[in-house]
């Protein structure tokens, strides 16, 4: 079985148990530890879960919040455990259909 695995980035709620409640009073406190992010940059990092995370990134967010990597990411099962695909078939429900392949000879058109 293949697990499907997420993650939940806890960022914004962190901030708010420390009583950050603006996206804006993180960009200094990055600054101040070497971390230049412009402003929209800083807004997506509170409110969307990135995908790539700078580890001087990751290390001054939890130098800022006084947490570990484990309070700011928790990974989470997304998807039941999905069947591996075994003697051909495939745990999808939309059929495969063959394609015709062309085999040419090398210097035919």
């Amino acid at each position: 079985m293949i697990k499907k695995m997420g993650y939940q980035w806890r960022l914004r709620y962190l901030m708010a148990e420390r009583g950050m409640f603006q996206t804006s009073e993180l960009g200094p406190l990055l600054t101040e530890r070497g971390i230049r992010l412009s402003r929209e940059q800083v807004y997506r990092l509170v409110t969307q879960a990135p995908q790539r995370l700078n580890m001087d990134v990751l290390v001054a967010l939890c130098d800022i919040l006084d947490c570990t990597p484990n309070d700011l990411i928790h990974p989470e099962a997304v998807n039941k455990q999905i069947p591996k695909t075994v003697g051909g078939e495939t745990p999808s429900s939309a059929p495969i259909t063959p394609r015709r392949s062309v085999i040419r000879r090398p210097g035919a058109t």
